[in-house]
């Protein structure tokens, strides 16, 4: 009889990734996915920290939890609990300590390990811990990835060396660690043959990435041109970048690679050179903006995005004000934005200048308005254009099904059930407020 297996993720693209990768880890034990918690013979947190109180909410989560596998255990049902990710790693310990019917404690590098955690754990009466290992070595050690649908994503990257004051990532994901171009295209091309037309590659700062190849190494900018030789690989997208690593082989690989989606997601954070040093984030506005000019020559239709933090510790008007200014020279497709809040261990929870609270709202209000314009326009930009869309899964009401722009817009479109799963020439008719409304673009030629 199969094992049950429900990961709850939080957090970014990474641990997505993540989440799948141990759900194929666990597939050879004869775990199948479950679709709530309370069917589960196991069950994964897969935490994020870098949302406020990240820590308190898991332990929350894991309140929930511990009811439904305390109700499994009366019905003669074991459930194995298991806390992942990056909370995992920073307080792994104290999960331990606070909450004892957790049987599993993963850090982000060592999820490979879990189906020998799963027999210790089965063995046992303690909790496992397991947040010490070469990131290396999960990618060693990991099998093949399973296609799931037309999309996937592909690390090939992990850490960060640029300890910027506000992020935690450095001291949970560890340092900066590129998978050799070899892995990388292997596992492409085996996601490819089952059935993936489009392949976001991931990492904590995705265009710090240098595999070895050969005897040399190899740019992200050069990893998307083999990439992009693989037959049946429709699309090629990236994040999330840094700025310090927008070099000209990339920015070229922009101009030069069809598959390569017009879109990019570069996080600037703020506008304010002040501001920007005090974040250690090693360029300065004007830095930014030539390399948006420079995109833009390269590829005049690219799509931008980026993270915003509001009331850093220190930001005046002035600074929020160069903010606002930096966002009106480029101009957005949609953003991220978010109040500043301290991150236990990281520097900037110790600066003086700490913003109130209502200061913080107000201008956060102000920057989410004015990219809200800007996506608004954009997104009417696209009425009566055609671009491809890949036909990922049917939509709430008949007749409809939902794919993704080149420019990361959800799109819906009017379309027969037989053409899920195919590339299709679409005509945007209607621009929402997150979204696309478009029609097949010559209905009678579309083919699954």
């Amino acid at each position: 009889m199969a094992k049950k297996l429900f990961i709850r993720t939080y957090g970014c693209q990474m641990n997505v990734y993540d989440s799948s990768r141990m759900a194929d880890v666990l597939a050879p034990l004869g775990y199948e996915p479950a679709d709530r918690p309370d069917d589960a013979d196991m069950v994964i947190v897969n935490t994020c920290h870098i949302r406020e109180n990240a820590s308190e909410k898991t332990f929350h989560e894991l309140g929930r939890l511990r009811q439904i596998k305390q109700d499994r255990a009366d019905r003669g049902e074991e459930t194995l609990l298991a806390v992942a990710g990056c909370v995992a790693q920073a307080s792994g310990e104290e999960i331990i300590t606070r909450a004892p019917y957790v049987d599993i404690v993963l850090g982000p590098q060592t999820y490979h390990r879990l189906p020998e955690m799963v027999a210790r754990a089965s063995r046992a009466g303690g909790a496992v811990l397991e947040t010490d290992f070469p990131v290396e070595a999960k990618f060693d050690h990991l099998p093949a990835p399973r296609a799931d649908g037309l999309t996937a994503f592909l690390s090939v990257q992990e850490g960060c060396d640029k300890f910027c004051t506000f992020c935690v990532v450095p001291y949970t994901r560890g340092a900066e660690y590129s998978r050799p171009a070899a892995a990388i295209l292997a596992e492409a091309e085996g996601l490819v043959a089952n059935g993936v037309q489009e392949i976001t590659l991931l990492g904590q700062n995705v265009n710090g990435y240098h595999g070895k190849a050969g005897t040399g190494s190899l740019g992200l900018g050069g990893l998307i041109r083999q990439l992009a030789g693989i037959n049946g690989l429709e699309r090629l997208r990236y994040t999330t970048s840094h700025p310090r690593d927008m070099d000209d082989d990339l920015i070229a690989a922009h101009r030069d690679i069809g598959k390569l989606m017009p879109f990019l997601h570069l996080p600037v954070q703020s506008g304010s050179d002040r501001i920007l040093a005090a974040m250690n984030r090693q360029h300065k506005a004007l830095d930014y903006l030539r390399i948006i000019e420079r995109l833009r020559t390269a590829r005049p239709d690219i799509a931008l995005s980026s993270d915003f933090i509001v009331g850093f510790p220190g930001e005046s008007d002035a600074d929020f004000a160069a903010t606002l200014a930096l966002i009106e020279a480029v101009g957005y497709a949609q953003s991220y934005s978010f109040k500043y809040s301290p991150r236990p261990g990281t520097p900037a929870a110790l600066m003086e200048g700490q913003v109130p609270e209502a200061v913080k709202e107000e201008r956060l209000a102000a920057l989410q308005s004015l990219l809200q314009i800007q996506s608004t326009r954009f997104n009417r930009g696209c009425v009566g254009h055609e671009f491809n869309v890949v036909l990922e899964r049917p939509g709430r009401h008949p007749g409809q099904l939902i794919g993704r722009s080149p420019f990361m817009q959800s799109v819906f479109v009017a379309a027969p059930l037989s053409l899920l799963g195919s590339l299709q020439r679409v005509t945007v008719e209607v621009a929402l407020t997150n979204s696309l409304g478009a029609v097949l673009s010559d209905p009678e030629r579309a083919c699954a």
